[in-house]
């Protein structure tokens, strides 16, 4: 597969030619790749007007995901699910509101994008929960939502795979938006691999019109590289109007070491990347049972992630991660109940007998630790995501906080996962998980 990107690149870097471009840099500095990052000159391509070697690439990308087009974001999923929000937006009537039915698990961009679209969202709950970021979200809770608005919804939103590896049924739950005439759309950040693995579970291969995907999440791609997926089932008028709205929200400054990564991540993908994902897999199933035999819970339905239930073994993720970093092993995310480790194709056979070492070094499970997780609250809303975010906001003490109306979301990357969403009134259950996570001051619009 060709690589026009990294090619152009490397033959310009080659040339060693005197530039009178941005950026100010000149191709030379500390880090040592500076010879590689350029901007748009002749031959480069434009991003969001690409005719040249960005959309060759992009090309490449499609035909592996089996889309009708794939686009690059060098700004992450957040770009992406900005970018596709807007899309189905673009083809409602002039001055229609768009709604949204939402799974509430969703990333603090999608209310973000919310604020700035003027979406009007509505939530669909888990019948249970582990975790904020974790949510168990049937067809049949998405078909109970829908059927209970009175205003229907011109789109339905998952986040899947969720942060702590639970995975929805898609196809299910598109099955049915296709029964309503509408689309679903997909944060799929956290699952890019799964297009190259068997069984495959793509989004898009399960009946999804458009997902926003992160490349540097589970792929051999730098960090900011990410997709736009447009469905061949799709619309025809997503296709034509996602780039423009890519645009809309990205800068004028793409980066061209993320573009070559992407480039040059496509080759990789299409030599013998399911293979290495299968022994990949292969051998976190061997992790899960060497967790197994210490009575560690898994609760990760993702081939390559691995979220261990620490307090339901009588300790924290705080303190499982403490003990890994001692023995060299840095986790992607902790907190009281849980340590998730993302696992992907470049890891070593060493890297995972270092993990296999380190859990036998676990201590035993023993009995469930600290309080049992809150109920998961069902707050009213009270203003848009949009009036909240943009209204002046005071930061108050959360005991000062009930009765208020919650503004733009304070909470942390990973997983940002709002307990609150923006423009819901905070009661007494919201201020219980707040503190469980131990959340102690809120942003609050101001009276």
């Amino acid at each position: 597969m060709r690589t026009p990107i990294a090619d152009f690149v490397r033959r310009y870097a080659e040339r060693d030619a005197a530039r009178f471009h941005m950026p100010g840099h000149k191709g030379r500095g500390a880090l040592g790749i500076e010879q590689l990052d350029i901007t748009e000159i002749a031959g480069a391509d434009v991003l969001y007007a690409a005719d040249g070697i960005i959309a060759e690439s992009e090309e490449n990308a499609t035909a592996l995901f089996g889309s009708a087009h794939t686009f690059y974001s060098t700004e992450g999923s957040t770009l992406a699910i900005k970018a596709m929000l807007a899309t189905v937006c673009a083809t409602l009537p002039r001055g229609e509101r768009m709604r949204v039915l939402a799974a509430r698990n969703a990333h603090k961009a999608f209310l973000y994008a919310a604020a700035l679209l003027d979406i009007e969202v509505s939530w669909v709950f888990p019948e249970r929960q582990l975790h904020p970021a974790a949510s168990d979200i049937t067809a049949d809770a998405v078909q109970k939502a829908y059927s209970s608005l009175e205003k229907k919804p011109h789109a339905v939103y998952l986040t899947t795979p969720d942060y702590l590896g639970g995975m929805a049924d898609v196809a299910d739950i598109a099955a049915r938006c296709r029964s309503w005439g509408i689309p679903l759309l997909v944060d799929h950040a956290h699952g890019a691999y799964l297009r190259f693995l068997e069984p495959e579970r793509h989004p898009l291969a399960l009946g999804a019109a458009m997902c926003a995907e992160s490349a540097h999440k589970t792929l051999p791609a730098l960090t900011g590289g990410a997709y736009l997926h447009v469905a061949k089932r799709a619309p025809q008028a997503y296709a034509a109007s996602a780039r423009q709205m890519l645009s809309l929200f990205a800068s004028t400054s793409p980066s061209y070491l993320i573009l070559q990564s992407l480039d040059l991540c496509n080759r990789r993908l299409a030599a013998d990347y399911g293979e290495e994902l299968r022994v990949a897999a292969e051998r976190v199933r061997g992790v899960r049972a060497r967790l197994l035999q210490r009575g560690i819970k898994d609760v990760s339905a993702e081939p390559l992630k691995l979220a261990l239930h620490a307090s339901e073994c009588g300790y924290t993720g705080e303190a499982w991660a403490s003990l890994l970093r001692e023995r060299g092993i840095e986790a992607e995310f902790y907190d009281r109940d849980f340590l998730v480790l993302m696992c992907s194709a470049d890891h070593t056979e060493r890297d995972f007998g270092r993990l296999c070492s380190a859990i036998g070094e676990l201590p035993q499970a023993s009995n469930p630790c600290g309080d049992i997780l809150p109920a998961v609250p069902h707050p009213r809303q009270v203003l848009s995501p949009r009036e909240a975010i943009l209204s002046p906001a005071v930061e108050v003490a959360l005991d000062d906080a009930v009765g208020r109306i919650s503004a733009s979301p304070t909470v942390s990357c990973p997983p940002a996962v709002p307990i609150v969403m923006s423009g819901e009134m905070i009661d007494g259950a919201c201020c219980e998980l707040l503190r469980y996570y131990g959340v102690e001051r809120v942003l609050v619009v101001r009276e």
